[in-house]
């Protein structure tokens, strides 16, 4: 089992950063490609952004391309969500989500497709 903890939720205006933490134990945390997902109120669970192992190889969303970055450090076994130029459709429970399955960058975006989840954090952004 690989259990995964988010922090760094919170609210914050519209415009603002926040950085969302999720930290990994039970695993080998480099060997599972990690992933964010959200989910607002009365919506659909919606991919985010995914990093392979290595964190050489990220895919976003096109509606938070260019301004949420995903990173990960194995010798933390934590990935990062940095969000930056927040908007109010931002607000959602954010999930962190990992995969042991190696595949095209598509493949991360089916949340049927992760392994673990985390219990989430929330995200709220004032206009």
């Amino acid at each position: 089992q690989l259990q995964l903890v988010e922090s760094g939720g919170g609210l914050v205006q519209a415009g603002g950063s926040l950085r969302l933490s999720c930290a990994a134990s039970g695993r080998t945390f480099s060997g599972y490609t990690m992933a964010w997902f959200r989910q607002a109120p009365a919506k659909e669970r919606e991919f985010v952004a995914a990093s392979s192992w290595s964190g050489g190889r990220t895919y976003y969303a096109d509606s938070v391309k260019g301004r949420f970055t995903i990173s990960r450090d194995n010798a933390k076994n934590t990935v990062y969500l940095q969000m930056n130029s927040l908007k109010s459709e931002d607000t959602a429970v954010y999930y962190c989500a990992a995969t042991s399955a190696t595949a095209a960058n598509s493949f991360y975006a089916n949340s049927r497709h992760m392994d673990y989840w985390g219990q989430g954090t929330q995200v709220t952004v004032s206009s």
